[in-house]
């Protein structure tokens, strides 16, 4: 069994920076790749960044450039470092788990098999 428990979200003005932690346990196969999605008010969920025991990066298009995904396995955790926060970032974001997922799927959350809680971030104007 996996289990996943994330911290860090907060409030902050746009411009801001936020950094959260997912520290997992349990089986390391089942936790082979690690992932931050998010779901806001009335929208779906959506794949946000991702990194996998080889080292791989996924992130997603509007967040390029602002968000950095890394992680510790001496720690067993995951890191979504969040700068230059916008309004539209606002969401409850979640830390999920799963096997060695192909590249192209990273950020799809149906391949992921276990999830975190979810943390809320909330960015204001």
């Amino acid at each position: 069994q996996v289990q996943l428990v994330e911290s860090g979200g907060g409030s902050v003005q746009t411009g801001g920076s936020l950094r959260l932690s997912c520290v997992g346990s349990g089986s390391a196969n089942s936790r082979y790749c690690m992932g931050w999605f998010r779901q806001a008010p009335g929208k779906e969920r959506e794949g946000v960044a991702t990194i996998c025991n080889d080292g791989t990066t996924r992130v997603r298009d509007s967040v390029k450039g602002r968000f950095t995904v890394s992680q510790d396995n001496a720690k067993n955790t995951q890191f979504l470092q969040m700068n230059s926060l916008k309004p539209e970032d606002t969401a409850i974001y979640y830390c999920a788990a799963g096997p060695d997922i192909p590249w192209w799927s990273r950020l799809l959350g149906k391949f992921y098999k276990y999830w975190g809680q979810g943390t809320k971030v909330t960015v204001t104007s």
